[in-house]
């Protein structure tokens, strides 16, 4: 099969196509066949060695397609279904093994690009306002990177829990498709300081909640746009990593609180996972959660398909199509 494949830590050129084995699938496992895989920045994160992982590695962490064959002791799903998955590496290819109780049946209403393009991301937006800072209406809150995959999934979440959505972008582009999603007031933060617009939008307040998925560029001003005990919510570093962090910022800066969570804690188990993924692949079957493919690229432009990612060339979400 066709695969991508990491041999070296380095930039977009270390992910070479290789033709490796065609995998088997062991006892609990379902081999499935990729019609659309995510790209996400947690695969640079990895590609790096930002987070460290066993190389040589096929790089990818969701994808969608059909049930080619099941292993021992596997009851569903049975060959031909059609499911998606997410938080499991080694997606970057033609055929993925996958453990048979991590996968989630789509729904007929559902393509393959649209759930490789929501499954992952989706169920992010969705802890991050249900559970990791659960909204409430009339709460006022920043988006970072409104316009990416997770942030215009992130603003229509945000918006379902009544809250009022504060969303920074770099373009006028950009600027539209955060207010598509339902965003209330846009910050070009390429022409203003995002920190002293936070403050003249909320009268000086500040907002209860900073969804940052930045990280080094926005971190410390981020904390400067909370009111007192809000929450800043560190969930990715597309800019780089935090360096220096002292905690008695926090309370200097009002009591602050302050989360680094990933998606892994909140699908620990299967139960977890498929009521989450359900729940957002309801939303999106309903239309009620709108899906936006901002690019695709074939498996063996992965490396293209990153450059983009991480010169923020892209809005909404970044395919691999095998």
């Amino acid at each position: 099969m066709k695969a991508i494949q990491v041999q070296r830590f380095g930039g977009p050129e270390v992910m070479e196509l290789h033709d490796l084995p065609t995998p088997t699938p062991g006892p609990g496992q379902v081999l499935v066949r990729q019609m659309a895989i995510g790209v996400n920045f947690i695969d640079v994160y990895r590609r790096t060695g930002l987070y460290q992982v066993k190389l040589p590695e096929v790089p990818g962490m969701e994808g969608a397609g059909t049930v080619e064959a099941v292993g021992a002791e596997v009851k569903s799903p049975r060959p031909g279904d059609r499911v998606a998955y997410a938080n499991l590496p080694g997606t970057y290819a033609e055929l993925a093994v996958i453990p048979a109780e991590r996968t989630v049946a789509l729904p007929g209403r559902i393509a393959f690009e649209q759930a490789a393009a929501v499954i992952l991301q989706g169920m992010t937006a969705h802890y991050l306002v249900y559970d990791t800072c659960p909204l409430q209406k009339g709460d006022v809150v920043l988006v970072h990177a409104a316009a990416g995959g997770v942030g215009l999934l992130l603003v229509q979440t945000a918006r379902m829990r009544g809250a009022t959505v504060v969303a920074t972008v770099s373009t006028a582009e950009k600027a539209g498709l955060a207010r598509d999603a339902g965003a209330h007031q846009i910050i070009l933060y390429t022409e203003k300081d995002f920190v002293a617009e936070v403050r003249r939008l909320t009268g000086g307040a500040g907002v209860r909640a900073v969804f940052d998925s930045v990280g080094k560029d926005t971190f410390m001003k981020s904390l400067d746009c909370l009111s007192p005990r809000g929450m800043l919510v560190s969930f990715g570093q597309s800019s780089g990593k935090v360096e220096g962090f002292d905690p008695l910022m926090l309370s200097a800066k009002g009591s602050l609180y302050l989360t680094r969570p990933v998606l892994g804690h909140y699908v620990a188990d299967t139960e977890s996972l498929r009521r989450r993924a359900g729940t957002v692949l309801g939303w999106v079957a309903r239309g009620t959660l709108k899906v936006r493919i901002g690019a695709k690229f074939p498996l063996a432009d992965a490396a293209e398909a990153h450059r983009q990612l991480e010169a923020r060339k892209t809005a909404g979400k970044v395919l691999l199509i095998p």
